[in-house]
């Protein structure tokens, strides 16, 4: 499915610009702090905003090999599916993780969804749609946490996370809303970061904290 960045920045700014903390690239996703970028325009790729047309490019999806998940964390083709755990308040809840795409905004978008626009000099916004399945052992009660394990990285460093930014994108859910979630059900969380807009290649990370080797998909191609 298309967004074009139009609706992307309608949907984003009535949200993101109430409460939006940026923490600086490459730090903790807790500390929140102004992010440094470099200017420049990003370029076509897979499963990436070309930013130079109105629409984003959806990564597709092979069916086939998510039907067959990875489980030892490592590289994997976007839509592909890997399965890891995650300590949620529950319990230990294995999942299945699939990052479906990203979409790559523009500075000047990025601008209207801080709350200082000289924050976002340089920078672009990126979201990535990640797909959880809890594959058990059983239900997850209260607020799930398995998104927390979710990082986008720009060509090798981490972006700044985008505190605040809306779960409400089309496609997107807000854990918020998610309440007693039940074995075999699927919901797509979403993740918005902050990277400088030059970056060539993206990379979609997720793992428990502290894991040694997350799962990484790569969008690459980005100029």
């Amino acid at each position: 499915m298309l967004h074009t960045r139009s609706a992307w920045l309608r949907a984003a700014a009535p949200v993101a610009v109430l409460a939006l903390t940026l923490t600086a690239c490459g730090g903790n996703k807790d500390t929140p702090s102004s992010a440094p970028g470099s200017a420049s325009a990003p370029g076509s790729g897979s499963g990436m905003d070309d930013g130079k047309n109105s629409a984003d490019t959806v990564a597709a999806t092979d069916e086939k090999s998510a039907q067959s998940p990875e489980s030892s964390g490592g590289v994997l083709r976007p839509g592909r599916s890997g399965t890891g755990q995650y300590k949620e308040e529950s319990g230990k809840t294995t999942y299945e993780v699939v990052a479906q795409k990203v979409h790559v905004g523009t500075e000047a978008e990025a601008r209207k969804v801080v709350q200082s626009p000289e924050d976002a000099k340089g920078l672009v916004a990126v979201t990535t749609y990640v797909k959880f399945t809890n594959k058990g052992p059983g239900i997850v009660k209260g607020l799930p946490k398995v998104d927390n394990g979710t990082e986008i990285y720009a060509d090798g460093q981490r972006g700044g996370l985008l505190i605040g930014a809306p779960e409400s994108l089309p496609g997107c859910e807000d854990p918020i809303d998610i309440d007693n979630w039940q074995v075999g059900e699927s919901h797509v969380i979403c993740q918005t970061y902050m990277i400088p807009e030059h970056s060539t290649s993206l990379e979609v990370h997720w793992g428990e904290e502290g894991a040694a080797r997350p799962f990484i998909w790569k969008f690459d191609g980005a100029g």
